[in-house]
């Protein structure tokens, strides 16, 4: 399995070639439904989207002790949200099934 990255340039070329709708307006709508989905979930809601997956804030702990890994300095870290992600059930069946490396033994 490749480890290619698909950027918004390649959703937006995507859409465009299922639907021939112009690019400038795919591009405004992925925004705006990126933008939406970022709202939302600053006001602490959540976004379910059936059969692919559901976002969420969830706060993690703060952590008293914590390094800088790069630095080595020892400083502190609040509690604070991140944005989570829990597959739903169609996306988990699609990747359940695909094919595993071969290991070369």
């Amino acid at each position: 399995m490749s480890s290619k990255k698909v950027t918004k340039i390649d959703l937006i070329e995507a859409v465009y070639e299922e639907t021939r709708l112009e690019k400038k307006v795919v591009q405004v709508i992925l925004e705006s439904l990126l933008d939406e989905f970022k709202q939302a979930l600053k006001e602490g809601s959540t976004i379910e989207l059936r059969g692919f997956g559901t976002f969420e804030p969830r706060l993690r702990k703060g952590r008293a002790k914590a390094r800088n890994p790069k630095t080595g300095e020892h400083l502190s870290v609040p509690p604070h949200y991140v944005a989570a992600f829990r597959s739903g059930r169609d996306l988990k069946t699609a990747m359940w099934n695909l094919p595993a490396p071969k290991t070369g033994k």
